[in-house]
């Protein structure tokens, strides 16, 4: 008899053993930690997706006042102070005041 409870004993704790290592495996915990690690990555890309859309727009921008200050100097030739005046007013228009001229 006391064999036969002594393996009970050692089954019951095998069992807890089992139980136990399961728990240091960490799958839930790990399985959580990404998910919330993902979570957060996933709002920060969204939080700086404005910003990179906002470089874009300002390269196509200054790509666009870059064209026009050159189409105004070829057009204005020989006129170097109503050039100066052109290119300070494209300079100082948004892109949408450009795509209107």
């Amino acid at each position: 008899m006391t064999v036969a409870k002594k393996q009970r004993e050692i089954k019951a704790l095998d069992n807890r053993v089992k139980a136990l290592e399961k728990e240091l495996a960490l799958d839930k915990t790990l399985a959580k930690i990404k998910k919330i690690l993902w979570a957060r990555i996933n709002q920060s890309i969204t939080g700086q997706w404005r910003s990179i859309q906002a470089m874009y727009e300002q390269v196509e921008l200054i790509g666009l006042a870059q064209f026009e200050t050159q189409r105004a100097k070829a057009t204005l030739g020989n006129m170097p102070e109503q050039a100066n005046k052109m290119i300070n007013f494209l300079n100082h228009q948004t892109k949408e005041e450009l795509a209107a001229l």
